[in-house]
């Protein structure tokens, strides 16, 4: 029998419970790549980690955990006396000193991991689990060489992940366990940095998510405002910008490269806070910095040259009454309203946003794909472009109105409405002989 306590506001535990649904729908069955430093062992939090993510596991989340070892590597060469020695450019050179303190940190790290992960006390989040966590020789490495002149030794970069066996484990119900380091088929053991491991198994995994839960404090740029989503093009920029610490610069610049090589979405999440990989994937606004890939090329705000180019996308649903007829002078009036997808100079989709400031609402129009390439998301990229162009205008709120799609934006988190849900100046505006629905998202 299950004894719940009482709670001061079990409304509020329900719309909370409601609001998380969507996310555990999304997440099932998918992969999330999350690494972390040795230094948030050595702070404790281990423990705590470890009932977070297999509260990920038992939501039908695949987990493959990524830790680092700098600071018990740094420790091990301490108890040795031997000097830690890195090039101009921070990377380490890993001697035969080093790679056998290597060795034993990460030796300790596993266990200390495998440790929290088979604690199952009653009256715990972990009570009545039974986690399997698996490691091996998953990652074929091979040396850096010489670099600047200097002979890294056994410091190597990611060759392979082993993603058909990784895959497999997964499937079966445990959870992955890499190390930051790699083997090379003469037999050698490579020192890796953890973020390289992360990046390459995000990648070959085709993971959801890549999640680096860091010792870093949540990110500002050089205006010291807070940095929660960023595409990939405006992190790159922050990063060439010079305005981030050493250690956030490090961990921007990894989560660029997953994005660019195909993972949607990575995320930056500090330690410091408790719960932060959960606060992070379950709710809206996350604590961390959120990267995506967009392709500033092919995604972007429109200009008065792509009149043409939208007029040909729009004409055959405003022949058959899908769209509002519009004029080309109407249009390029309202052009700054419009975003497009461009492939090499030719419009594949579009859509424009009209803002009503004073209600904090926006109406998305006039959405089109050009049919030789439905199917292939570009209609769920250009939403997600105007729900971010939105919420950058200070909007809460996003409408629609459709005679032919609604059940496609209805998918997407858009309920039904009515004519009084709607702006009053566009209430007034409403064409009631076309009759549309009228669908609301909340941002």
């Amino acid at each position: 029998m299950v004894i719940m306590h009482s709670m001061e506001n079990p409304t509020e535990f329900v719309q909370w419970l409601r609001s998380v649904a969507p996310y555990i729908h999304a997440y099932r069955g998918k992969t999330f790549v999350i690494a972390f430093p040795g230094e948030l062992v050595m702070a404790g939090a281990l423990p705590v980690l470890a009932q977070d993510l297999s509260l990920l596991h038992a939501l039908g989340i695949k987990v493959v955990i990524v830790h680092g070892s700098r600071p018990q590597v740094e420790e091990q060469l301490a108890l040795r006396n031997v000097e830690a020695r890195f090039t101009t450019n921070g990377l380490r050179i890993t001697d035969a000193a080093a790679i056998e303190c290597a060795k034993e940190a990460a030796g300790e790290i596993r266990l200390d991991i495998e440790a929290a992960f088979s604690q199952g006390l009653p009256n715990t989040p972990m009570a009545h689990a039974a986690i399997r966590i698996i490691s091996g020789n998953f990652v074929t490495a091979r040396p850096l060489g010489v670099i600047d002149g200097a002979d890294l030794k056994w410091t190597g970069v990611v060759r392979k992940i082993a993603y058909e066996t990784i895959h497999a484990i997964l499937n079966a119900g445990s959870l992955v366990l890499l190390s930051p380091l790699g083997f090379s088929p003469t037999g050698e053991a490579f020192n890796l940095t953890m973020e390289d491991v992360a990046v390459s198994a995000a990648v070959s995994l085709r993971a959801e998510k890549l999640i680096f839960i860091s010792e870093t404090p949540l990110m500002k740029d050089a205006g010291d405002t807070e940095i929660r989503e960023l595409s990939s093009h405006q992190a790159q920029a922050v990063l060439d910008s010079g305005c981030l610490p050493q250690d956030s610069a490090f961990y921007l610049q990894h989560a660029i490269k997953s994005c660019n090589a195909g993972v949607p979405r990575a995320h930056i999440v500090p330690f410091s806070e408790d719960g932060s990989a959960l606060l992070e994937v379950f709710t809206h606004d996350g604590v961390g910095t959120m990267i995506t890939y967009e392709n500033l090329e092919s995604l972007r705000e429109a200009t008065i040259e792509d009149v043409g180019g939208i007029l040909k996308l729009i004409e055959p649903l405003e022949a058959d009454g899908t769209l509002v007829k519009r004029g080309r002078e109407l249009i390029e009036r309202e052009i700054h309203y419009f975003s497009v997808i461009d492939h090499d100079g030719v419009l594949f989709g579009c859509a424009a946003l009209y803002p009503f400031p004073d209600e904090k609402m926006g109406e998305m129009a006039c959405l089109t794909v050009n049919p030789d390439v439905q199917g292939q998301g570009d209609g769920e990229k250009i939403l997600k472009h105007m729900e971010a162009r939105a919420r950058a205008a200070g909007l809460t709120k996003l409408f629609v109105l459709t005679t032919r799609t609604s059940h496609w934006f209805l998918r997407r988190g858009f309920v039904n409405a009515t004519v009084d849900d709607l702006p009053k100046n566009r209430q007034h505006m409403y064409n009631w002989q076309r009759k549309s629905l009228v669908l609301i998202k909340q941002l």
